[in-house]
């Protein structure tokens, strides 16, 4: 794969069970916003999709209003809600995620702790931008 996809691949591999980021999020966190198009195009050859730890969890982002991948993807079209629900995202009535609870905030778990984002771009101001 080439060196957008490796960085998209490590970022996905950091969102949390139970939580789920947005193509174009991925895309900013890994210095490249305004790319969820190629962000989506890098998911689609996931050479190791999965929910399990050495896996990269490709189910877990989503676009950014909620809603899930349509027709084939992951098995299915109700795959990706299946894994999502059970790892505890919260869906609306309307069938998209619950992005205000279920959205994660870029931040790497490390050994209990936060840790600053992966790669943001350089003139990304995280303190402010969290309010920090």
């Amino acid at each position: 794969m080439g060196d957008f996809s490796n960085k998209v691949f490590d970022t996905v591999r950091h969102i949390p069970r139970g939580k789920v980021a947005s193509y174009g999020q991925v895309g900013q966190l890994i210095g490249a916003p305004r790319s969820a198009r190629y962000v989506g195009y890098a998911l689609r050859a996931n050479p190791e999709p999965g929910a399990d730890p050495a896996c990269i969890p490709c189910h877990r982002v989503v676009f950014k209003d909620g809603s899930l991948c349509k027709g084939f993807v992951f098995g299915g079209p109700d795959e990706q809600r299946s894994m999502l629900a059970a790892e505890g995202v919260e869906f609306e009535d309307d069938g998209r995620v619950n992005m205000k609870a279920c959205q994660w905030d870029g931040r790497m778990q490390d050994a209990g702790a936060d840790v600053e984002p992966t790669r943001p771009p350089a003139d990304f101001d995280w303190k402010a931008e969290l309010g920090e």
